[in-house]
């Protein structure tokens, strides 16, 4: 057996989990069991939000790797998916190179289609309007705002723009089109249209990861992702608050 592709292929798991939203000790529990299922001994993880380590000893032999991670978002059906397939490697006799392919297959997995997840961003923001007690105009606009967040950011995306922009477009196109939309009458209450659309760019995962990590005890990612969450919710701030000193008068 290739200790070094072992290695890598544990990490390769821990990859594929936090560039989708996992916790920091579910990607570290599932690489020390992928390791210890080949047979590895003194298996040690250590993951963060932005780099991966996993080290460990096969017969007095030690290997190392290490992985630097250039992307994250949520998919929470690859993390089940990882989740079940390292629980289930000696039931299945897999080998390194075959459990390495059902890890690409995985991370290559298409999403639904962008219009499923379009129609299903405007129904969030449609929802909330309700949540928050707007009228049914407000709801509209909401939804229609939704769609056009959603469109902007996956733009915004596919050029590459820094994540800290993005937001800050997100958050610029809620609040502009909130306030034509009102302006025209087609909504009743700017507030709630707003607060309703920029829901779709709150980091509730992250949060929640942050809080999680933290309790576990794992407190430098715990920190990271509250600084991460923190500069979200600042780029959302920003890019409708520009929008507002710019047209307060609209």
């Amino acid at each position: 057996m290739d200790l070094n592709e072992l290695a890598k292929t544990a990490t390769f798991a821990g990859v594929i989990l936090l560039e989708n939203g996992a916790e920091t000790y579910r990607v570290e529990e599932t690489m020390s069991r992928i390791c210890e299922q080949y047979g590895a001994s003194v298996v040690d993880a250590f993951a963060t939000p932005t780099i991966l380590i996993v080290s460990f000893s096969y017969h007095d032999q030690l290997v190392h790797n290490i992985k630097r991670i250039h992307s994250r978002s949520v998919d929470l059906h690859k993390i089940h998916q990882i989740n079940d397939l390292s629980r289930n490697i000696r039931a299945n006799a897999l080998s390194v190179e075959e459990l390495t392919m059902r890890l690409r297959g995985i991370r290559n997995e298409k999403r639904y289609p962008f219009l499923v997840t379009l129609c299903f961003s405007g129904i969030c923001t449609f929802g909330f309007a309700f949540f928050f007690h707007g009228s049914i105009h407000d709801a509209i606009a909401a939804f229609l705002i939704g769609l056009l967040i959603k469109l902007s950011v996956n733009l915004a995306e596919q050029i590459k723009l820094n994540s800290f922009f993005v937001n800050a477009l997100g958050g610029a196109v809620a609040a502009l089109s909130a306030m034509i939309l009102t302006h025209l009458g087609l909504a009743d209450h700017l507030d709630i249209v707003i607060i309703s659309s920029i829901m779709l760019l709150v980091p509730g995962l992250a949060i929640t990861n942050a809080i999680r990590d933290t309790v576990s005890g794992d407190l430098l990612s715990g920190l990271s992702r509250t600084v991460e969450a923190f500069l979200v919710a600042v780029a959302i701030a920003i890019g409708s608050g520009t929008i507002f000193m710019l047209l307060g008068g609209f």
